[in-house]
């Protein structure tokens, strides 16, 4: 029998100095978002099913945890990505016009890991922009995205930038069926030319010497350039590229510190994203910090088919990425009942004062918080000294 207080598999307990430092992200990433003019919203974490998968495809349903609801018998679902909930609540709830920003932040749970040392329950922060296909909304999103992770305090920086758009363009009215072409982004993603020219073999052999293409087509900026020589000119194709040459021309100036790369056949979540899609970096992360693009059918499920841009991060992932903090200065005050001690006590607290009464019993005992000064007696009053 295994012992009572054993948590299943990439589950954890947050301590309190790493909690403190992932509240205090939450925090900073909320207020900067709102800076932008994003509103917060807080879906739930169950739902039906039916609404919770709605467009999403076969990889997050995989990643759902499912059970029945008592009172209705319909099949409930806990959440693992937030954003199909934010494109029903824009959808159905609020249902405007115009732009809307949204920003959230909450847990979600996944059936597995993603990884060996990956949690099962991230905290997920995200922000969607609604209501404007132009280009503005995109660049919008990646510049909070890095806006986010330098206010958070990561360094070195690197950009990935694609676009869903090239393989359609290059595929045209060939149609693939789902799982072929599921497996034939995985094989681009993977530079495997032997499995695309596998998963392709019913293509026209010039689609299939455009889509090898792609394999090639990653590295600097530069990229962009030799795209336009070797693949051919569909207009989906151009638009991308033309796009995606207007974004980096655009972050270039506003962050020259950050690094930008392309990879033209690196296609994650191919299903979901519409247009332009990115990912963020940072020195000492294999993987991708934050993840996002365009995904412009997100609400047509919800029978709202609107423009649609976002990304999202796992705040205990970036946690884990910063340097340790410095313990909290705090003042240290004995426990009495000296009405003017515990007045002197409630004065700092309101100041915004973190203030340890030492428990009878316990003076000699540390916790996460730096005592640099102490309430103490003198003259008869008590004043604040430093330890």
């Amino acid at each position: 029998m295994a012992s009572a207080w054993l948590l299943p598999e990439h589950i954890a307990d947050v301590l309190p100095s790493q909690a403190r430092r992932i509240e205090e992200l939450r925090r900073e990433l909320l207020d900067m978002a709102r800076t932008y003019g994003c509103e917060l919203v807080m879906p739930p974490m169950l739902e039906h099913l039916d609404s919770l998968l709605s467009g999403t495809g076969q990889a997050l349903d995989l990643k759902t945890f499912k059970l029945v609801d008592q009172l209705s018998g319909r099949s409930l679902g806990l959440r693992a990505d937030t954003t199909p909930q934010v494109a029903r609540i824009d959808a159905h709830l609020l249902n405007r016009a115009g732009v809307t920003r949204l920003c959230y932040c909450g847990p979600v749970l996944h059936t597995r890991a993603e990884g060996l040392t990956a949690t099962r329950e991230p905290l997920q922060f995200g922000v969607e922009i609604y209501g404007h296909a132009g280009l503005e909304a995109d660049l919008e999103a990646q510049e909070l995205a890095i806006d986010a992770m330098q206010r958070a305090g990561l360094k070195h920086l690197v950009l990935d930038l694609g676009d869903a758009r090239l393989v359609r363009g290059l595929l045209g009215e060939h149609a693939l069926d789902e799982d072929r072409l599921n497996a034939l982004v995985a094989a681009m993603a993977a530079k495997d030319a032997a499995g695309v020219a596998a998963f392709a073999k019913e293509l026209p052999a010039d689609v299939i010497t455009a889509l090898q293409a792609l394999l090639g087509l990653y590295g600097g900026v530069e990229v962009l350039a030799l795209a336009r020589e070797r693949l051919p000119a569909h207009p989906l194709v151009t638009a991308a590229l033309d796009d995606l040459d207007w974004l980096i021309r655009h972050l270039q100036a506003a962050y020259p510190d950050v690094r930008i790369g392309v990879d033209l056949a690196d296609l994650p979540g191919f299903g979901y994203y519409s247009g332009a899609r990115f990912a963020l970096y940072a020195q000492g992360c294999s993987d991708a910090v934050v993840r996002g693009g365009r995904y412009d059918e997100v609400g047509a499920v919800f029978g709202r088919r609107r423009p649609a841009v976002g990304f999202s991060l796992d705040l205990k992932t970036l946690a884990g990425l910063l340097p340790a903090t410095s313990l909290r200065a705090a003042v240290r005050a004995p426990w009495g009942e000296d009405p003017d001690l515990r007045a002197a006590v409630r004065r700092l607290r309101e100041r915004g004062e973190t203030v340890v009464c030492v428990l009878p019993g316990h003076e000699q005992e540390n916790d996460e918080f730096e005592c640099d000064r102490e309430l103490a007696q003198a003259g008869g009053q008590w004043v604040l000294r430093s330890l």
